[in-house]
């Protein structure tokens, strides 16, 4: 039975054949640089988006998200159209981006020991950019973005996939998310998953 757990250090992510990592909120603190996008890109539309119902959908990809809250409130959304746009807006705010040290010193620290990959439901340009602006672009030979699996988080399909690309078993990976549909794809994946949010908050 996969488990969900509160801390982690090397002692613990050796006893795996690999480590799986969200990156907005878990990796780089971003999220509220995206919810600024969110706000500047879904208000003019008559969108209404308060930041708890951010928070809970974190890792959800950003196509889903539109989706959701159009059908929610009734709202025609044009998501091909406002997806770039979103990006767009945080991408303009990357400057003021930077790392998760309780996470990505455990990164370094695992570099080179055992296979690492990234599992976001982000957009890739956005994801790439934010693991280059952090310096950590080197560390993750695989890279899982929301246009890489048809469904996303809070489904299984993307840690699966990383498991697949990484060739180690899902119930031999440890995830490492910040958001409850990050933790729920995990756990459906067979995998056990350290929400990260209690080691960050000191």
């Amino acid at each position: 039975m996969p488990r969900v757990l509160y801390e982690a250090d090397s002692a613990l992510c050796c006893q795996y054949g690999a480590l799986l990592f969200d990156c907005d909120g878990t990796l780089a603190d971003t999220m509220g640089l995206h919810y600024e996008a969110w706000k500047e890109t879904v208000e003019p539309l008559g969108l209404s988006f308060p930041f708890d119902r951010y928070t809970k959908m974190a890792g959800t990809p950003t196509r889903r998200i539109l989706e959701v809250l159009g059908s929610e409130q009734g709202i025609f959304v044009d998501v091909d159209e406002l997806l770039p746009e979103k990006e767009r807006r945080f991408v303009e705010r990357m400057h003021h981006v930077k790392p998760i040290p309780t996470v990505t010193d455990l990164v370094r620290a695992r570099h080179g020991l055992q296979p690492l990959a990234v599992v976001s439901g982000g957009i890739r340009k956005a994801v790439l950019r934010t693991l280059e602006h952090t310096s950590l672009i080197g560390y993750f030979p695989v890279i899982v973005t929301a246009e890489d699996t048809i469904r996303g988080k809070p489904h299984p399909d993307p840690f699966l996939r990383a498991a697949d690309l990484l060739a180690v078993g899902a119930a031999r990976c440890l995830v490492f998310e910040d958001g409850d549909p990050g933790i729920e794809a995990a756990l459906a994946a067979g995998m056990d998953v350290v929400d990260v949010r209690p080691m960050i908050a000191g």
